[in-house]
């Protein structure tokens, strides 16, 4: 691939188009807003300037309900041999292009599974997508060419590519991304209306929890309606559970013992479920999750804290795994949680105390 035309430089498209332009593929940029590809093309992620002819690949990277018509224009008009979208929707947009008519030998529907909270060319960076999943929803219709081109994105992107039926892609996202965007915005939405003092108690847990929350909620109602059924399906499942929970929790109030037995043995299964759930997530580079030692050191919110005690872990040949700040409340200090594999927690902990750091138990 030599030369690209990214249309819509929000979060997605202008961090593609830095991780191309990186590594010497000629982008070319172009935004309803052009103030947008201008700011993109002020990043280093191309011109704003169109292409002289047409590109070795388009990629259009804008909401859901916008793909198949940006898309047809981009096709009648010429500008690529091969053309890819990036939505986080994959039928729909294909049904409406062959609604439209259009070729789709020379298309392919995709999907990076990377974002932040934040959204626009601001929040871009080249490596957005370096080992995520980047889903390809292929058909026999898919010319071979267009398949390797955008093969060749993903591997500039550093991605890993995953093929898949565009409806089984819909579903799947449906569960782990559309319904946790939900989840989590109804959950902070408690928040909203509690008392200051219930919300100054706010631990790691519901930061955790309400993290996505932060998320531009006129981004989420575009990808929620392209998607409806499947976020529905799953979200009756999860309202099922919810109803099964609160007859639980009810019954634990109960004055009768069976009842209570009943609401216990509730209550412990959906969380059973959940831990089964959750050892399904993948760990770290996609692998099987791994169990690791947490080491959790306390550290005051001062400049170059951090780099320290990752500079002492590396003196005492511990590979840090994964790491989790717990501010304390009210006090410019916190807990640093570092995982690390059980085998080399205790001589970190031991090393750690040496050079001055308290660890809590």
């Amino acid at each position: 691939m030599r030369t690209a035309l990214v249309v819509g430089t929000g979060l997605i498209g202008t961090s593609a188009a830095l991780a191309l332009a990186g590594r010497g593929v000629a982008v070319h940029l172009t935004d309803h807003d052009p103030a947008q590809a201008r700011t993109a093309a002020a990043l280093g992620a191309g011109t704003d300037e169109a292409p002289e002819g047409p590109v070795d690949l388009a990629v259009v990277a804008v909401p859901p309900a916008h793909v198949a018509a940006t898309v047809a224009d981009a096709m009648r008009r010429g500008l690529a041999r091969a053309y890819i979208d990036v939505a986080s929707v994959k039928g729909g947009p294909r049904r409406e292009l062959e609604a439209l008519g259009c070729d789709l030998t020379s298309y392919i529907g995709t999907h990076p599974m990377s974002g932040k909270e934040r959204s626009g060319p601001l929040a871009a960076t080249a490596d957005l997508f370096e080992g995520r999943p980047w889903v390809l929803t292929p058909t026999r219709d898919t010319d071979t060419e267009v398949l390797n081109l955008a093969l060749e994105l993903v591997a500039l992107c550093r991605a890993v590519p995953v093929v898949m039926d565009a409806d089984a892609h819909d579903r799947a996202v449906a569960l782990v991304s559309h319904t946790p965007q939900l989840v989590s915005s109804m959950v902070a939405a408690r928040l909203a209306d509690a008392d200051e003092t219930a919300v100054r108690l706010c631990g790691q847990g519901i930061r955790d929890v309400t993290r996505i929350a932060a998320s531009d909620p006129r981004m989420w109602v575009e990808i929620l309606s392209a998607n409806p059924g499947p976020v529905a399906d799953v979200l009756t499942g999860v309202a099922a559970d919810l109803e099964e929970t609160v007859q639980a929790l009810r019954a634990l109030q109960s004055a009768d013992d069976e009842k209570r037995r009943s609401g216990a043995d509730g209550i412990e299964d959906v969380l059973r479920r959940g831990n089964t759930g959750r050892e399904r997530v993948p760990g770290k580079h996609g692998a099987a999750p791994s169990a690791y030692e947490i080491v959790a050191v306390l550290i005051s919110d001062r400049p170059g804290e951090l780099a320290r005690i990752f500079a002492d872990a590396g003196r005492a040949g511990v590979n840090i795994e994964d790491v989790r700040i717990e501010h304390a409340t009210g006090q410019q200090a916190g807990v640093v949680q570092l995982m690390v594999e059980p085998a080399a927690a205790p001589g970190l902990t031991a090393s750690l105390r040496e050079r001055g750091w308290s660890i809590r138990q």
